[in-house]
């Protein structure tokens, strides 16, 4: 079932979203060669107390921390480890959200960490063309099924490839709650979107195949051929008018 929020819920998750976003504006200035990802991690634990919120992801199903930190072939759910150092001409993508008043905020961005390869550059841009043009088709009227064929398209005409595996997930007092947002489909299909619907739009796009593989420590998720992978996410509400980001600072 999917569950519509009233303008008093989409405010309140409007409130989550704004302290994710801070998080991202705060955060980018630590992403650089010779920093761990476990440094991010810190970070993030001592923003959840300053803000007075609940981290979403650390305990969640085992979880053991409160950010994902997933650098070049790992697209998602990567652990922070003070053993993991970022590099010269690596890409890492940050999932972090929070818990404020009951409600979940959630949010991705993938970072160059110095100089990148074109190619890198080339991925991290389509990702996130990839997610604003999801975001533009989710609007009363549209079909579930129309975000995800604007996901698609924008990542495959640029020669990238969307994973199938993971898929975006509407979001509320749950962290994740129906429907199910895939990054592929057909256009026209799914359910009819309705003002009041909130929804985690998150394009996973891998510069070679669409396959990936878990990794041994159950969580970390790497393209089956070691290609790099980029991910962003934002969380929406369909409005009447449209669609608004609430996962903005």
């Amino acid at each position: 079932m999917i569950i519509i929020k009233s303008p008093r819920e989409i405010e309140a998750m409007r409130r989550a979203g704004a302290i994710v976003g801070r998080f991202f504006e705060e955060a980018k200035s630590l992403i650089r060669p010779g920093a761990t990802t476990y440094s991010l991690e810190e970070f993030a634990e001592e923003y959840v107390v300053r803000n007075g919120v609940k981290g979403a992801f650390k305990g969640y199903l085992g979880y053991p921390a409160n950010l994902c930190t997933s650098i070049n072939e790992e697209v998602v759910h990567g652990i922070p480890s003070r053993k993991r150092f970022l590099r010269e001409g690596d890409i890492v993508s940050i999932d972090f959200g929070v818990v404020l008043e009951g409600y979940y905020g959630d949010a991705a961005m993938t970072y160059a960490v110095g100089v990148v390869p074109e190619s890198s550059l080339k991925l991290m841009r389509a990702t996130e063309a990839a997610l604003e043009n999801g975001i533009a088709a989710a609007r009363p009227g549209n079909r579930l099924g129309d975000i995800s064929v604007a996901v698609q398209e924008t990542a495959e005409s640029a020669g990238f490839s969307v994973v199938r595996d993971f898929v975006g997930h509407g979001i509320g007092k749950s962290m994740h709650e129906e429907p199910q947002v895939p990054n592929f489909g057909v256009r026209g299909t799914g359910p009819k979107l309705a003002p009041g619907m909130v929804l985690a739009v998150e394009p996973m796009v891998n510069e070679g195949g669409y396959g990936v593989e878990v990794m041994p420590d159950g969580w970390t998720v790497v393209t089956k051929d070691r290609s790099r992978s980029a991910h962003f996410e934002h969380v929406i509400a369909v409005m009447e008018e449209g669609s608004m980001i609430l996962s903005l600072p």
